[in-house]
């Protein structure tokens, strides 16, 4: 109970805060440019692959060394780690910050001012740091401070957002004595991150305050050796993972041919692509209770079957995310600015990458019972090969459509190369009968609202709902009968 406790809490705080982040995104859609919002993506997705580079997976060797206490105190690996991360993030702030005239023609677009850069290096160095004593947390077996302090980060920079953001303005329409030394309009992204840095900095002077405190530091340069190659692995296998996720917003500006539209046509991709993600929140919230789930069940004589009757129900729900998204996004689209709008094709082909990425993640059962996760190191390559490939080839002709296919190409690739070799490896029999029954059965409504052109919103969603209903119906009789379900089959008797 206390670890269904605790995964509860650490998954749940992690989507809660996802979702926070979410929720903002009308507020920053209809208050920033296009191509303020397409900048501000393109550094926070430096900022993704950074942290896995400073972190250098030692979240993951704190916890593979602190409970050797045969061998290590628990203080010794604790202090060794953050000096460690710390050292690393010293080094990378001072090389970024006083060599960035010569290191940001490499990096970042003329466009993009040293300003924003220098802003956005201070919180990644927060953000890395930070996340050494959010291990050291988990370690003590402290979850509700630990989702304290992530849902207190997520607060104060959505109160913050809303005072540079909606406040200020107003304030300076009104009574512009009261913002006029701090705020000035223009330059709304700016105070985006004076936001984020703010709220990163808060939540980490709180953690600061006590687990850097406490206890005795104790510097081991044997450990040291051994943890840097323990997670040097680590480290490589998080850059690859997360390269294909942000690879596109990094590339986009430099192969876009049109120097002076990049940021916007980037910002619209990513309002779009925000919609999107309704899907990897559903994928984040599974992939939370399925971990725990895979090993536990690993014992069972039925674990393969469980394992597939798994992959049946989360296909047939996450297309159900898809219909719902879809067939309901005359609605769902307010959520960003109406600028936005000329983007919204690349939604469902977004949506179905996701799902692909998801179904991967399900497959991966395989190389993580054998404990042969290289396998994990090879598809991600794969991928990102396919993804900086069709990125860089059509990007310049297709421009934010290139990024969706990318994603939906890389991910249809690695789902498919892991589905192929763990067969090989360790044969789960899956249901592909009943999973291509209902992808072709999700496709063809789908094929089928954008077939019949109702004009009219009202009428259109009215056909939406039906094509739903059918959907569900086809799902109810054939692989969830209402009788086995216990509330359902008493009301009945």
């Amino acid at each position: 109970m206390a670890l269904l406790k605790d995964s509860v809490i650490y998954g749940g705080t992690n989507i809660v805060v996802k979702l926070g982040n979410w929720l903002l995104t009308p507020l920053l859609t209809y208050t920033l440019a296009t191509s303020e919002y397409g900048m501000m993506t393109h550094l926070y997705a430096y900022v993704a692959l950074f942290v896995v580079f400073l972190t250098f997976g030692m979240e993951t060797g704190l916890f593979r060394f602190i409970n050797q206490t045969d061998k290590y105190h628990p203080d010794t690996v604790y202090s060794t780690t953050l000096t460690i991360v710390g050292g690393i993030i010293a080094v990378f702030l001072a090389v970024f910050l006083t060599c960035l005239p010569i290191i940001r023609p490499w990096l970042w677009n003329d466009q993009v001012p040293d300003a924003y850069i220098r802003l956005v290096l201070v919180i990644l160095a927060f953000d890395s740091f930070s996340a050494i004593p959010f291990a050291y947390l988990r370690y003590k077996k402290r979850p509700i401070k630990f989702g304290a302090l992530k849902m207190l980060y997520t607060v104060l920079y959505a109160v913050f957002c809303v005072i540079f953001l909606v406040v200020c303005p107003y304030l300076n329409k009104h009574h512009s004595s009261l913002v006029a030394w701090f705020w000035h309009d223009g330059n709304r992204l700016y105070y985006v991150f004076i936001a984020n840095l703010l709220a990163t900095g808060i939540q980490t002077i709180c953690l600061l305050w006590s687990e850097l405190s406490g206890f005795r530091y104790r510097f081991d340069g044997q450990l040291t050796k051994k943890m840097l190659a323990y997670c040097f692995p680590l480290m490589l296998m998080g850059l690859a993972g997360m390269s294909n996720q942000v690879v596109d917003k990094l590339v986009f500006p430099a192969v876009y041919p049109d120097a002076a539209t990049w940021s916007s046509e980037l910002g619209i991709y990513s309002g779009c692509f925000k919609i999107a993600l309704i899907m990897m929140m559903f994928t984040q919230a599974f992939r939370y209770a399925y971990e725990p789930f895979v090993f536990e069940q690993s014992r069972s004589k039925d674990a393969k079957q469980t394992y597939s009757d798994v992959m049946k129900y989360f296909v047939i729900f996450g297309l159900f995310v898809f219909l719902g998204v879809v067939f309901y996004l005359d609605l769902i689209k307010y959520m960003i600015k109406p600028t936005y709008f000329v983007g919204l094709g690349v939604v469902p082909i977004v949506l179905i990458g996701e799902l692909f990425f998801a179904i991967y993640f399900n497959l991966s059962v395989w190389y993580k019972l054998t404990d042969k996760t290289y396998w994990g190191t090879i598809f991600s390559v794969a991928g990102f090969v396919i993804i900086i490939g069709f990125n860089i080839l059509f990007i310049p002709q297709y421009s934010y459509y290139a990024c969706a296919w990318a994603a939906f190409a890389g991910n249809l690739v690695i789902m498919l190369l892991s589905y192929i070799v763990g067969q090989k490896v360790y044969p789960i029999k899956y249901d592909l009968k009943t999973l291509g029954l209902y992808t072709a059965l999700a496709g063809a409504l789908y094929a089928i609202s954008c077939l019949t052109n109702i004009q009219n919103i009202a009428l259109r969603l009215a056909w939406h709902t039906v094509l739903i209903v059918v959907y569900v119906v086809v799902v109810v009789k054939r692989d969830m009968p209402l009788r086995t379900i216990p509330f359902v089959r008493r009301w009945l008797h």
